[in-house]
């Protein structure tokens, strides 16, 4: 039997016929991609989600909170006690985390890092990863590359994000500024996970919950310490030994190096086939009395609010 399936709502980079929903679907169904479809997985970048009556899953690759008003079940960053909702943190997207488990050359880590640090972010408005940068730049220069604090090159000029041209930049440093847009529980995105994809130490901030992820013996958690500066006093003090330095290269990334299960494409497999045989149990949200009554009204809220920027 086949399934239908569509994605709507996502970010530009999207990749409607390749992405995570749809490989780890295809492991086990026979999948078609439909304008009718009896799942539709959608994001937060639009609208486009209001137009469909079926079962609906929610994917945020933002700190954003799912509203299930709207959706059946959803994937997300939040550890939440809701039954409909998975915690899915975006670096499970960006690569096969079994590639973190292998083991490291220290020599050749170690000779690898010709340059100090690095800070590569576009958005402007985050305050505490602008103030740290600030600080530690005030010590040794941080090379920046991107359109923030830009003070090089800029290695994506005249392109789109490119995911290699980043890890091949990120190659070259100690450490790289790992800082996400904001501190939230369970919010962990890419920005760890590319540095060690290249044995660049990263220095995190954002998730206060970042142990129930990664090895914080691996990186430098800025959430350890007291005050920034109390942090900075640290990466002044592992830059200049090279015993500790390397101390904190040869930890693992996961506890007993091995990637938990709750990150691995079998549980996620799980979760997709518990949703899929729920579908035929429950009545989808945006198609009861109530559920239709809102997307009415979030439409013409939408719709009022279109005029009023006319």
């Amino acid at each position: 039997m086949v399934l239908k399936i569509n994605f709507v709502d996502f970010p530009f980079d999207f990749n409607r016929e390749q992405n995570f929903f749809l490989e780890l679907l295809k492991t086990k169904y026979e999948v078609e991609l439909s304008d009718s479809p009896e799942i539709l997985f959608y994001g937060n970048y639009g609208q486009e989600y209001l137009k469909y009556n079926c079962l609906k899953v929610f994917y945020s690759s933002e700190n954003v909170r799912p509203d299930f008003r709207f959706c059946d079940f959803s994937f997300s960053f939040d550890y939440d006690s809701n039954p409909k909702n998975f915690r899915l943190p975006l670096f499970v997207l960006h690569a096969k985390l079994e590639e973190l488990t292998q083991n490291k050359d220290l020599n050749q880590v170690k000779s690898n890092k010709n340059r100090f640090c690095n800070f590569v972010y576009s958005n402007p408005k985050a305050t505490e990863r602008n103030h740290f940068f600030e600080l530690l730049n005030a010590y040794k220069k941080v090379d920046s590359p991107g359109q923030v604090f830009n003070n090089m090159p800029n290695i994506f000029a005249g392109k789109r994000y490119d995911y290699k041209t980043k890890i091949e930049f990120l190659n070259h440093y100690k450490f790289t500024l790992a800082f996400e847009n904001e501190s939230y529980p369970g919010y962990t995105t890419e920005k760890i996970l590319h540095p060690m994809q290249v044995n660049s130490i990263p220095i995190y901030f954002g998730n206060p919950r970042i142990e129930e992820d990664f090895n914080t013996a691996s990186f430098i958690n800025v959430h350890d310490f007291a005050t920034f500066q109390e942090a900075i006093d640290f990466i002044i003090k592992v830059d200049n030994d090279d015993e500790l330095y390397k101390e904190i290269l040869r930890q693992p990334y996961f506890i007993h190096n091995k990637v938990p299960y709750q990150f691995s494409r079998e549980y996620y497999l799980s979760l997709m086939e518990h949703i899929l045989g729920q579908r035929k149990k429950i009545k989808p949200v945006s198609i009861t009395f109530k559920g239709r009554y809102r997307i009415m009204r979030e439409k013409l809220r939408l719709k009022v609010k279109t005029l009023k920027r006319k």
